[in-house]
């Protein structure tokens, strides 16, 4: 794992090589995991984390005669030798899935090995620690269900409980059934007495479904739930989706915690098996989920899956059973439409998102294992699906695909296939080293190939070896904020310095701006005076930005989406450090849109003084975007103590600030207005859920599902300090409490 460094798009070296599609992958709070090989944390500029693979003991399924080892089904299975797995797929939880607020991680390894980790507590453990098996959990289901003949679907899993038990009980009875005539034991009994012995097809069965190869994770989902101790409380659950070589994918459930801790090692991940899908009759390559919510008051879940038989299908999950049921069910996903038949070329990897202009369809891009990639619009409402094309982008297997700003935009990659020989065809290389990745914009129903990246204000002084030494793909990613992607190399080892160079690069991740890329809209161009201070940039890259800065802002409106906006704090900086106004006019036009809801041109001292004085209409959300950036771009040459300063003594500003303008005071206003607008709606939702839980004495705080402020000592102190700015109803609110505290907690004592 990695996080952008404060050179945002300065390569990140790897000394392991990816092997498999979809190698790389961005998390929601910004950490970029990679599907690399041998990583060293100890780096200077390593990795902040690192999950090491080792081989593991083939799981036992049963014994089969020896003759049998030379049927064709076991021949994959006998001639196996790798012992050296390496990670095959990998994926992101969305935030708030670990104990600690963050995300975990599934990785599954080349051995068909399924876990799922979190980050360490400790900031000086590089190592993260795993929180469920679930290659073994899924072993344990099937040795008490599948594998004695019996339904899955009549075990409860309400607990996800150590299926152990059952085996033990199982070898028990073969115990006693291997006991003397007298009661005694058998001197010597052997070893996994519980396996039967089984025919090689069954062998061959059992191994394909135990064997993972693609993981994802779908988007968080809430719903109510009638256990809870809180009337009207709502959890949030998040669903894994692993697929195997057996055509089936398992899934399993995942709660948010009910409170976050950074101090308790030993807090449980509450998992649930949900079921098994019947998704292919074959290997199931690629897994792609879904949050429909074009109606919020019934959000739908959709998975679409492809195979090694080169079908794609569209599946619609039912809520009720996936969020609430405590069986395996069956029959949680109804199939909607088999996008792709079964054809001879399969499909690599899949990508699906919302279309930006038309809410009610989504677009699905599946890539296929002879470079070409297809693209469909499906209008979920009505059950249409319509094919928008097909393009041979890429000589070989398609190895990403990432959709980007709604839709508009879409990048794909491919990697370079060496013969084993150990040499290429003649006149290969140099056709496919511009044949990696590509970037696509979708104008109304077809793809136009554009640009790669945007050119920034400021070049990186990057130290990587020249992109001529690239020689394949293996993934892309985009960044939360939608400005940036990711992509993962390998090297041509023939084109680096093999006395330094060749002797540790083997990949690298490689960053491109994408903010500047065309937008497809009538848009205004900027001022002309802020367009004279970037003389080098097109006047239309800079309306480009601004629609594609402003379109990403828009997004964190959104209560869903976690407020991660590095990559637009970046793009902001770099344009700021050029002393341009542009920034500032950009952010104005935010603020009249977003704050004021005007698409005119309102003049920058009145945007401004409207806002600071409209402070407690605004939403949370909003002012925290406000405030992030007041600090990290406007201010951001202004340390703590010099606003402190400034906030005591506005009306000297010239002299503790002598460069600042006269407008950069009214941002200031507005930063220190925001923080203390902030600071009062967070105490006096302390005290509302102090009162509340006073009100309910049987809710302890320690109980699931209820939330008990601390601190209230310290807000009530703030309060007295700042008796005179806080408002009437705070203040209202704090006595309350106050009487509340001396009148209840004694009597709870």
């Amino acid at each position: 794992m990695a996080c952008p460094t404060r050179s945002p798009l300065q390569p990140a070296m790897l000394l392991g090589s990816p092997s498999f599609p979809n190698a790389i992958a961005w998390s929601d709070d910004n950490l970029i995991a990679v599907a690399s090989g041998h990583l060293r944390p100890d780096l200077p500029n390593g990795p902040r984390g690192v999950i090491k693979v080792s081989p593991l003991e083939p799981l036992l399924v049963g014994f089969v005669e020896r003759k049998d080892l030379l049927s064709g089904c076991l021949l994959p299975t006998a001639l196996y030798r790798d012992d050296k797995p390496v990670v095959q797929s990998i994926s992101w939880s969305p935030v708030g899935i670990a104990a600690n607020s963050g995300c975990l991680i599934a990785v599954c390894t080349s051995e068909g090995h399924m876990k799922v980790y979190r980050p360490p507590y400790c900031d000086f453990c590089a190592e993260w620690i795993e929180v469920v098996d679930i290659t073994e959990r899924l072993y344990e289901c099937f040795q008490c269900t599948v594998f004695r003949g019996t339904g899955i679907s009549s075990l409860d899993f309400s607990e996800v409980p150590n299926i152990r038990s059952c085996l033990l009980r199982n070898a028990s009875d073969q115990t006693d059934s291997m006991s003397k005539p007298n009661g005694t034991l058998s001197k010597k009994m052997p070893e996994n007495c519980m396996l039967p012995l089984i025919s090689a097809d069954e062998y061959a069965s059992r191994s394909a479904m135990l064997c993972s190869l693609v993981v994802s994770w779908s988007p968080l989902l809430r719903g109510a739930f009638e256990s809870y101790p809180v009337p009207n409380t709502c959890a949030s659950v998040c669903l894994l989706a692993v697929g195997g070589k057996s055509g089936k994918i398992s899934l399993w459930r995942f709660h948010q915690p009910d409170c976050y801790t950074i101090e308790d090692k030993k807090v449980p991940t509450a998992v649930k098996f949900v079921g098994l899908l019947q998704a292919h009759n074959s290997w199931v390559t690629s897994i792609s989920w879904l949050l429909f919510a074009f109606d919020s008051s019934n959000p739908q879940i959709l998975l679409a899956t492809g195979s090694s038989d080169g079908s794609v299908k569209v599946w619609l999950g039912d809520n009720d059973k996936l969020l609430k049921s405590s069986k395996v069910d069956q029959t949680s996903f109804l199939l909607l439409k088999e996008v792709i038949t079964v054809n001879p070329v399969p499909v690599s990897v899949l990508s699906v998102t919302v279309h930006d202009e038309y809410p009610s369809k989504i677009l699905l891009a599946a890539g296929k294992g002879s470079g070409s990639f297809e693209i469909w619009l499906c209008d979920i409402s009505c059950g249409e699906f319509d094919k928008l094309g097909s393009y041979d982008a890429h000589d070989y297997v398609v190895t990403g695909l990432a959709w980007a700003f709604g839709g508009r935009f879409l990048y794909s990659c491919s990697h370079v296939i060496f013969f084993s020989l150990g040499f290429q065809l003649a006149g290969f290389h140099n056709a496919a080293k511009d044949n990696l990745v590509h970037s696509w914009i979708l104008h109304e129903s077809r793809l136009d190939e554009v640009t790669i990246f945007s050119d920034m204000p400021r070049s990186n002084n990057s130290t990587c070896p020249s992109r001529d030494a690239f020689d394949s793909c293996f993934g892309v990613a985009v960044s939360p904020g939608n400005l940036v992607i990711a992509t993962v190399h390998c090297f041509d080892a023939e084109k680096l310095n093999r006395m330094y160079e060749g002797r540790i690069l083997k990949a690298a991740i490689e960053y491109f701006w994408i903010g500047g890329l065309q937008v497809d809209v009538g848009l205004k161009s900027p001022f002309p005076c802020y367009i004279e201070e970037y003389s080098s940039f097109p006047e239309k890259e800079l309306t480009y930005w601004e629609a594609n800065i402003l379109w990403s802002l828009n997004q964190y409106q959104c209560p869903d989406k976690p407020v991660v906006i590095w990559d637009i704090i970046a793009a902001l900086s770099a344009f700021k450090d050029n002393k341009s106004k542009y920034v500032e006019h950009l952010l104005i036009k935010w603020l009249s849109l977003s704050f004021l809801g005007s698409h005119m041109d309102i003049p920058p001292e009145k945007v401004l003084s409207h806002v600071c004085s409209s402070l407690s209409d605004i939403p949370s959300r909003l002012l925290h975007l406000l405030n992030i950036i007041c600090r990290r771009v406007i201010l951001a040459k202004l340390d703590v103590d010099q606003i402190t300063r400034i906030n005591s003594k506005v009306q000297n500003l010239e002299e503790v600030c002598p460069a600042t303008e006269k407008q950069f005071t009214k941002w200031i206003e507005i930063l220190l207005s925001s923080e203390r607008e902030l600071r009062e709606r967070l105490v006096g939702f302390s005290f509302s859920a102090f009162r509340t839980s006073m009100a309910h004495p049987e809710a302890t705080p320690s109980q699931d599902g209820c939330w008990y402020p601390v601190g209230l000592g310290q807000m009530e102190q703030w309060i007295a300090l700042d008796h005179e700015h806080v408002r009437d109803q705070l203040k209202s609110i704090a006595s309350e409490v106050t009487h509340e505290k001396r009148y209840y907690l004694p009597l709870r004592v």
